[in-house]
């Protein structure tokens, strides 16, 4: 087979459906700086830019800065084409799809071509900023701009390189840039333009620049959600390759649904004209609910399930999903409990339709996601993701949130732990130990050691130290928690959670 690249466009025959570029868009300037070439970038900013480049919207290439170490060869012999092939449920029925996107124009190390890299700041038909360098990508370093040395930090390499843009343009408040970080972190948006506009005082850096900066530059916050997983293994990418009728290096596989919600007005919205030709582009003022609906729904019940999941005997989310009793659990979970409870100002349809979409990504089994890696600061993320859920459940219902329960009482479970020689901390469940990776385990390790599992949920749910609150005074909540924390102990996980679906069923029937 032939390696793909745009003088072998002509020659390849696919034995599937691909949406090919169009040879002209090589000749579409270059409009968007992107940091970083990873595969979630790949998988979302820029399958975006492509689509509406197919269709002669947005007519825009993007030039990506690689800030690690290291050649761009693979992104060089491929004309940076690459394959992106999308598997998965929508509205319950099965999805496979592959488009071959040209929306990279090329790829520069920011080591060893800075100087390429500030070039493209006098372009003057740039206009967005995108990044993704991980969640310790946006913090503060007191890098020195004013050399011709990369400076270390990426918010040290975005002052330069707007230093250098206002400095093409004299300071033409028309060249201005949009830019939208996709790190995974609570305004991005805000938070990177803070440390930039710190890093230029401490550059000392001239008054009339900074007014540029804050006229005429635009951060926004926004918000990603697509499961785009690394490189495919070899047996899956041979097989792709197959269909395909051609090699390639940079290929990825992704989830079918896809969310870039990014907090802008209307300015925003028109530089970002992309956003037009597919809905999962949302470009709105207030993008608040998105991050609520995701945090409570998909997150939220992504941590009520793990525990119960893993200890039940199923390895993956969609292997759990193909299980009747799981399944309706999870389900059950998402749309009766945490749904209502969102602790934001949402509808109820609105809350369900995100939560359906939800559930056809949890059945989704071409990407491998493991619910024992889900388990990884699971105290943290039952704070953070549940906690204000299940106290809105108070204010809302009069009753006990037993799906909610059900998955506490899971989760402490999973928490007993013995110390190893290694000084790691394990479970054991169906006769195999599982690493616990949680920065309070110690804590429920000496819990366990010491109390009965009654006296433990008593414990911890009063502990006002761990949660912030005394959970312990929620009416119904103890109780509930112990009575099936004592059930998974003394009967076994799986067998408790299918006497406790059944129930739910029959009580429905009833």
């Amino acid at each position: 087979m032939k390696d793909i690249s745009f003088s072998q466009l002509d020659s390849i025959v696919p034995q599937c459906a691909v949406n090919l570029p169009n040879l002209n868009d090589l000749n579409l300037p270059e409009k968007v700086l992107q940091f970083g070439t990873g595969v979630l970038l790949r998988g979302l900013p820029d399958y975006f830019i492509d689509k509406a480049n197919k269709q002669g919207v947005f007519n825009g290439r993007i030039v990506v800065v690689k800030s690690t170490s290291g050649a761009s060869d693979e992104f060089d012999q491929q004309d940076s084409l690459y394959t992106i092939c999308e598997r998965g449920v929508q509205a319950g029925e099965q999805i496979e799809s592959y488009t071959l996107s040209s929306a990279i124009s090329r790829v520069i190390s920011a080591q060893s071509d800075w100087k390429k890299v500030l070039e493209c700041a006098h372009n003057p038909e740039m206009q967005i900023v995108i990044s993704n360098t991980t969640e310790v990508g946006i913090q503060l370093v007191q890098d020195d701009i004013n050399n011709n040395q990369p400076p270390v930090s990426f918010p040290g390499k975005l002052l330069a390189f707007l230093y250098e843009r206002y400095k093409a343009f004299n300071g033409d408040k028309s060249k201005g840039l949009v830019i939208v970080p996709t790190e995974l972190i609570p305004d991005n948006g805000k938070k990177l333009e803070s440390i930039v506009l710190e890093l230029a005082h401490l550059n000392s850096l001239e008054t009339d620049f900074l007014d540029w900066l804050e006229v005429s530059t635009t951060f926004c916050n926004s918000l990603v959600d697509r499961i785009v997983p690394g490189k495919p293994k070899p047996e899956v990418k041979e097989a792709i390759e197959a269909q395909l009728g051609y090699t390639d290096q940079l290929l990825i596989v992704s989830e079918v649904y896809r969310l870039w919600a990014i907090e802008g007005n209307e300015h925003v919205k028109e530089v970002l004209s992309f956003g037009q030709v597919d809905e999962g582009v949302i470009v709105e003022p207030n993008i608040d609910l998105y991050r609520e609906l995701k945090l409570r729904l998909l997150n939220g019940t992504h941590t009520l399930s793990c525990g119960l999941a893993y200890l039940a005997g199923f390895k993956t989310v969609s292997e759990g999903m193909e299980d009747e009793y799981l399944s309706t659990f999870v389900s059950n979970l998402m749309l009766a409990e945490l749904a209502p409870s969102i602790p934001y100002k949402v509808s109820i349809l609105t809350a369900e339709r995100f939560g359906r979409q939800v559930l056809d990504r949890f059945r989704n089994d071409s990407i491998q996601h493991n619910w024992l890696s889900i388990t990884m600061q699971y105290t943290s993320k039952m704070k953070m993701r549940n906690l204000a859920t299940l106290l809105q459940y108070y204010q809302n219902f009069p009753c006990v949130p037993e799906y909610f329960s059900v998955g506490f009482a899971a989760y402490l479970l999973f928490m007993k732990a013995e110390l190893a020689a290694d000084g790691k901390y394990y479970g054991t469940s169906n006769g195999e130990k599982y690493l616990i990776q949680d920065d309070k385990v110690a804590y429920f390790a000496e819990k366990w050691t010491s109390l009965s599992p009654e006296e433990l949920v008593e414990s911890v749910l009063s502990d006002k130290f761990l949660w912030g609150t005394d959970l312990a005074a929620l009416k119904g909540f103890s109780a509930m928690v112990t009575e099936y924390l004592c059930k998974m102990t003394n009967e076994g996980v799986l067998s408790t959670l299918k006497i406790f679906v059944r129930k739910g069923e029959d009580t429905l029937v009833s």
